[in-house]
C-alpha cells in the first residue's frame, strides 16, 4: 500500500488511548495504529498466549450487507442475500447456519486472492436477510465497492468501520468476557450474536487472528472507549499492538493480505483449500474456478509452507530460498523471531517437490545463508474454542 502523509492517516475511537498509554503509533492500512506498548512486543506476545490480550482493530473492514426487500421465509431470504456474494467468492455462504460465520476468499477472474473475509448469518430470525461482512482494512475500499455492486438494487451495503472493533484474545478471554456479555461466553468458535449490554448492542464474534482463543466485538463508536476502559480494568487483560498481533498470527501459520496473499495466489497455493467449499468446487460456479479445480487434481506449481530457521536471526519477507544446490527454489513472505518457540520462524511459498515436512531449505540473508526445516503448520498449536458436538 501507498504512503499516506501523517496528516492524511485516519484514527479510530481509540486512539486517544492509545496514545494515553505510550503507545508507539505507525501508519498501516491508511490509518494511525499502536504497534506496541511500553512493555514491548515480547511481553504483550507472551501476555497474550497465557492470559488477555487487547487490540484495536478498528481500522478492519466491518459492514452489514442486507436486503432490500424480504420475504419474511426465514431460510428464502438468507439464500436470497447469500446468493448476492457467492458469485465472488469461493465459500458456501449459502449452506451458513443461524449464527455460523465463515472464512471465504474474494478471488479474481484468474483464481487469485482479492482477499480474506469472515462472513456471517445472523441468529436471530428478525434479522434474516442480512450478512455480517468483515474485510481487510488495506483492501476494505475496493472490497465495499465490489460487493456493492454486485448487490445492486437486491441488496444495501452498511458500512460500520466507524465503529470499534476490539479484538480480546488468549486463554482468559472467555472469563473476562463473561462479567460484561455473559451470553456472549456461549458462543462456540466461528459462531456470533448481537447482544444487549451496558456498552448499547454488541455484536461478538468467537474468533481472531492469534491462534488463541477470543472475541471480535462491534460497538458503536460513542461507546468504544467506555468498553476499552472496562476491559482494560480486568486486571487480566493488557493492551496489545499490532507488532504482536503479527507475531502471533505468524506462530498460528496464519497468511497475512498482501504478503502471504495477492492477486497472483490461489487458495490452493496459499494451503487454503478448506476455504473452496465442497459444493462450490464441484459446481465450479466461482472466479476462477478452472484454474483452482485443476490444481485440486495437483497441477501446482508452488505452495505456502511453514519453515523454523537455526539461529537466532530473523528472515524477513522477500529472502530467496534455494536448494542444497544453490537453486531457488521459493521466496519468504513473512519471517519473524517467534517468542513462543525462541526461533526464527517463516512463512513462504516453494516448489511442491521441496513441500515436504523435514525437507531443508536455506534462506539467503544479507548474501548469508541460513538453514532451515519445512515444518507442519502451525508453529505453536491453536487453542479455539469448540463446542461439544450434540449426540442424538
Amino acid at each position: 500500500m501507498a504512503d499516506v502523509p501523517a496528516d492524511d492517516l485516519k484514527t479510530t475511537p481509540l486512539t486517544g488511548r492509545h496514545t494515553a498509554l505510550g503507545g508507539r503509533m505507525v501508519p498501516f492500512g491508511g490509518y494511525s495504529m499502536p504497534v506496541q506498548y511500553p512493555s514491548g512486543i515480547i511481553a504483550e506476545h507472551k501476555w497474550t498466549r497465557e492470559h488477555a490480550g487487547l487490540f484495536d482493530v478498528s481500522h478492519m473492514g466491518p459492514s452489514f450487507l442486507r436486503l432490500n426487500r424480504t420475504s419474511g421465509d426465514v431460510d428464502a431470504d438468507h439464500q436470497a442475500v447469500a446468493a448476492v456474494v457467492e458469485p465472488l467468492v469461493c465459500g458456501d455462504i449459502k449452506g451458513l447456519k443461524p449464527g455460523q460465520i465463515r472464512y471465504t476468499l474474494l478471488l479474481n477472474d484468474a483464481g487469485g486472492v482479492l482477499d480474506d473475509l469472515m462472513i456471517a448469518r445472523p441468529a436471530d430470525p428478525a434479522a434474516a436477510g442480512s450478512l455480517y461482512i468483515v474485510v481487510n482494512a488495506g483492501t476494505k475500499e475496493a472490497d465495499f465497492a465490489r460487493i456493492a455492486a454486485a448487490a445492486g438494487e437486491k441488496a444495501t451495503l452498511e458500512r460500520a468501520d466507524d465503529h470499534g472493533l476490539l479484538a480480546l484474545q488468549g486463554p482468559e478471554a472467555a472469563a473476562v468476557i463473561a462479567a460484561i456479555v455473559p451470553e456472549a461466553a456461549a458462543l462456540g468458535f466461528m459462531t456470533y450474536g448481537a447482544f444487549k449490554s451496558a456498552f448499547g448492542t454488541l455484536v461478538v464474534a468467537r474468533s481472531g487472528y492469534t491462534g488463541e482463543d477470543g472475541f471480535e466485538i462491534l460497538v458503536e463508536p460513542g461507546r468504544a472507549v467506555a468498553l476499552w476502559d472496562r476491559l482494560l480494568a480486568d486486571e487480566r487483560v493488557r493492551p496489545v499492538g499490532l507488532g504482536a498481533r503479527d507475531s502471533l498470527r505468524l506462530e498460528a501459520g496464519l497468511p497475512l493480505y498482501g504478503h502471504d496473499l495477492d492477486e497472483t495466489v490461489s487458495p490452493t497455493e496459499a494451503g487454503l483449500g478448506f476455504a473452496v467449499s465442497k459444493r462450490r468446487r464441484e459446481a465450479a460456479d466461482f472466479p476462477g474456478a478452472a484454474r483452482i479445480v485443476r490444481e485440486y487434481a495437483g497441477e501446482l506449481q508452488r505452495v505456502r509452507v511453514g519453515i523454523q530457521f537455526e539461529g537466532r536471526l530473523p528472515v524477513r519477507e522477500g529472502a530467496p530460498l534455494v536448494d542444497g544446490a544453490g537453486s531457488e527454489i521459493g521466496r519468504v513472505t513473512s519471517g519473524g523471531f517467534s517468542p513462543s518457540l525462541a526461533a526464527p520462524i517463516a512463512l513462504g511459498f516453494v516448489r511442491p517437490e521441496h513441500a515436504q515436512e523435514g525437507a531443508r531449505v536455506t534462506a539467503i540473508v544479507r548474501d548469508k545463508p541460513t538453514q532451515g526445516t519445512v515444518v507442519k503448520l502451525p508453529f505453536v498449536p491453536h487453542r479455539y474454542f469448540r463446542k461439544p458436538e450434540a449426540r442424538p
